[in-house]
């Protein structure tokens, strides 16, 4: 099996979204045979899985730092009109 395809969790999001790429890219052109697209799909699952887990949990982070408020990023102390 290849090494992208291994179980492993991610180091981190934008390891798991380099690897999705790398995953993607041959199942979009065809060029993966039946048993590993099947395996590319399942680690693609995986690494999607993962990366939302750890939106969220970036999500959650914001929130409490925020005491609960999602405020817009604009900036309020804008000169212009």
């Amino acid at each position: 099996m290849c090494k992208a395809l291994k179980s492993q969790p991610p180091e981190s999001l934008e390891a798991a979204l380099a690897e999705l790429e790398k995953i993607v890219s041959p199942m979009e052109a065809g060029q993966l045979p039946l048993e590993r697209s099947l395996a590319a799909y399942k680690r693609g699952a995986e690494l999607l899985k993962y990366c939302q887990a750890a939106l969220q949990d970036a999500q959650q982070q914001v929130k409490i730092l925020e005491n609960g408020i999602l405020r817009d990023f604009k900036s309020d102390n804008r000169d212009d009109d």
